[in-house]
């Protein structure tokens, strides 16, 4: 399960660091190693700019506030717009950053706000709206469980703003929680629509079924078939959805992130807690 953005992200100080030790790689973070210092020819490393080029200070200073942790945010996994990936990197060793240019997810936003970037659950911690810009910090489970980590600059990125009562229910019920990653198998087009085929691991495959809801990307999408002897399952995307959003711009072999429906989960989990023996024995 991804995580938002902790809310020590938000307040803690930085400190000046030399490059060796801005610099990690994302492999550390994958095996749930502890931050150390790196070797500085790894491929996989990523190096963070300057603080100055990264962060846009607001024209007035804003005073952090801190995500309520109990606070549950909820997507409907109908994409809004698809953002730009700025810059992405360390800006301390043991703190993944991300800054993200778009406009429509910035109108009426604020610190520590819940905004689904790939259907993952990021908590704003800076913003500009002049500049049409918001920086999240990813924790190292998110980027273990997320296919955000292989962004880089440039990238683009599905954007969503956690539901508010007045939303309409287009899609269905996304936490922002990905529950893991699946591999792009097959594309191809019938008609004006894309078929896409993906595979994916059997702890996550077992709660997909045909014609059953599931966010890809973020992206709300109802599932045509599934293939258990393949582990796969595929979907179309109809024309228009496929100019709103990322998936239909990449290809076989790169990674989507997945989030099932929760339903599946607890029916699972109500199940082996043996609630049905106890709820016909009474």
């Amino acid at each position: 399960m991804a995580l938002s953005c902790p809310p020590t992200l938000l307040s803690a100080p930085r400190r000046n660091l030399s490059t060796a030790a801005r610099t990690l790689t994302i492999s550390d973070l994958s095996a749930g190693a502890p931050p150390r210092q790196p070797q500085l020819h790894s491929m996989l490393a990523l190096k963070q700019p300057p603080l100055s080029s990264i962060f846009t200070k607001p024209s007035k200073p804003h005073q952090p506030k801190l995500a309520n942790t109990t606070v549950k945010s909820l997507f409907t996994g109908i994409v809004e717009e698809m953002g730009t990936i700025k810059h992405l990197g360390f800006d301390q060793p043991d703190s993944f950053t991300m800054k993200i240019q778009a406009k429509t997810v910035l109108e009426g936003v604020h610190l520590g706000d819940s905004i689904a970037v790939n259907g993952t659950c990021l908590t704003v911690t800076e913003f500009d709206i002049l500049s049409s810009e918001f920086s999240v910090g990813l924790a190292p489970e998110t980027l273990r469980k997320t296919s955000l980590g292989e962004l880089e600059s440039g990238s683009l990125v599905n954007l969503e703003r956690a539901l508010s009562p007045s939303t309409r229910m287009g899609g269905h019920f996304v936490q922002g929680h990905v529950d893991g990653t699946g591999e792009i198998m097959e594309l191809w087009p019938e008609g004006d629509s894309l078929w896409v085929k993906v595979k994916v691991g059997r702890e996550i495959l077992r709660y997909i079924v045909p014609k059953g809801f599931i966010a890809v990307d973020g992206t709300s999408l109802t599932v045509v078939d599934v293939f258990d002897d393949e582990g796969c399952f595929n979907f179309m995307l109809v024309a228009y959805t496929q100019q709103k959003v990322v998936i239909a711009l990449k290809k076989v072999g790169q990674k989507v992130n997945l989030e099932v429906d929760i339903l599946g989960k607890y029916v699972e989990r109500l199940l082996g807690s043996g609630f049905v023996d106890s709820f016909k024995s009474s």
